[in-house]
């Protein structure tokens, strides 16, 4: 009897329940949306982010004393071994190393006798790793957002150079001049490849391949800083613990904070594998990596609650003047001995099975979305969240029950000798 008169009611009332079941499909589009971006959109920020340079600068250890002691830049007599530096791509978060680059600064002297600084890097370095893999890295990829005039560098052609813009400009260099540089007894004679413009302090300086910069120093082998890009978990208190002091931590705190990809544990890690070297991380990208993504994710759990509420809001209305436009037949129930329970039973099951309907066309649909916001501002899909089924779900169901309370209230309040007579 139960079935029968639930499925004879949801034949009847058609148009009300599709009113309802399209605005359950509303409410949940948006919320699976926002949903699948938000679980999604920690990834998609930090790969954003990385693409404006690196978020932990190695250095060897002297250095890094010099630097805090007396606030000395530069390597000194301190350098981290080249042969070390695919240790990076070894430890535990080996695959949220996105890219490094070394760097070696070294002050030569110009055609024009001026004491300029000339920085050995790797623009684009192929490694063939212990594990059977094989990466390219350099700063090519750790700073791709230079505009490049003319080409980037090669590594295997220790010859060509890359002059930063205000250089080029004070010096009146173009692509193709040839640039001669020494020290002490050391002359080289390069080619002006690509003039880039950073928009910072690098434009004023020159780039060359790892292998010139060391042979103008006399030290081959040697690297004075490791810039490293790489994908970070947000920093919280236990991060920040970690970051002051490791050994404070407790076994389980320490096991927790390793085994997550922090910007410190990361960090940590680095040092671990490199001799003598400190790996610390550029806070001021690391803080705001986090806060970034923080906010993301408030705007989109408040876009949701919106969502829903206005969702609630609606469907209450409908359900409410469902139950009104009952009244008589609803009296009859009770006339003919219907509980109150009977009869609020039969209501909720009849609108949770329309609610149901429409969450699940509008978490189909909210998928669709999530792919649309993900290529629109991302480039990229967002990737299918388990747990976003079951919020989706949850969410429905407590919007639909909570829209209902205000019909049940009429309901319990409805007189049947009233509403038979007319009143």
């Amino acid at each position: 009897m139960f079935i029968r008169m639930l499925s004879r009611a949801l034949v009847r009332r058609g148009n009300r329940h599709l009113l309802i079941m399209l605005t359950v499909a509303l409410g949940a589009a948006v919320a699976a949306s926002m949903l699948s971006v938000m679980f999604d959109v920690g990834d998609k920020v930090n790969q954003e982010l990385k693409s404006y340079g690196a978020n932990i600068v190695v250095r060897p250890r002297g250095a890094a004393v010099l630097e805090d002691l007396y606030g000395a830049q530069g390597a000194g007599e301190s350098y981290l071994h080249e042969d070390e530096l695919h240790n990076i791509k070894t430890i535990f978060w080996t695959y949220n190393i996105l890219d490094f680059a070394p760097l070696l600064p070294v002050d030569v002297l110009n055609a024009e006798g001026e004491t300029v600084t000339l920085t050995g890097t790797w623009f684009s370095h192929h490694l063939d790793l212990a594990t059977g893999e094989s990466i390219d890295t350099g700063l090519n990829h750790l700073r791709g957002w230079w505009s490049i005039e003319g080409q980037w560098a090669s590594d295997s052609d220790p010859l060509g150079v890359m002059v930063g813009s205000s250089y080029a400009k004070t010096h009146s260099v173009a692509l193709g001049d040839s640039l001669s540089f020494e020290r002490g007894t050391e002359k080289i004679n390069t080619v002006v490849t690509g003039i880039f413009d950073s928009g910072d302090e690098a434009d004023e300086g020159i780039y060359a391949p790892l292998s010139t910069a060391q042979r103008l120093l006399g030290r081959s082998g040697v690297v004075g800083s490791v810039e490293v890009s790489a994908l970070t978990t947000p920093d919280n208190d236990l991060a920040r613990k970690a970051a002051r002091n490791p050994a404070s931590l407790s076994v389980t705190e320490r096991e927790t904070w390793y085994c997550t990809a922090y910007v410190s544990s990361i960090a940590y890690q680095i040092e671990e594998v490199m001799t003598d070297s400190v790996a610390r991380p550029v806070r001021q990208i690391a803080e705001s990596e986090g806060t970034i993504l923080s906010k993301t994710q408030l705007l989109m759990v408040l876009v949701t609650l919106l969502a829903l509420i206005s969702s609630a809001l609606a469907i209450a209305n409908l359900v409410t003047a469902n139950v009104m436009e009952r009244s008589s037949e609803i009296g009859l129930m009770k006339a003919i001995g219907a509980k109150n329970g009977s009869i609020i039973a039969l209501f909720l099951a009849e609108t949770t099975l329309v609610g149901a309907c429409g969450g699940l066309i509008g978490y189909a649909t909210g998928i669709g979305l999530a792919q649309i916001i993900g290529q629109a501002v991302f480039g990229a899909a967002i990737a299918f969240t388990p747990i976003v089924v079951v919020l989706v779900a949850l969410l429905v169901l407590l919007v639909v029950l909570g829209a209902s309370l205000p019909a049940i209230r009429y309901l319990l309040r409805l007189n049947a000798a009233e509403v038979l007579h007319g009143r």
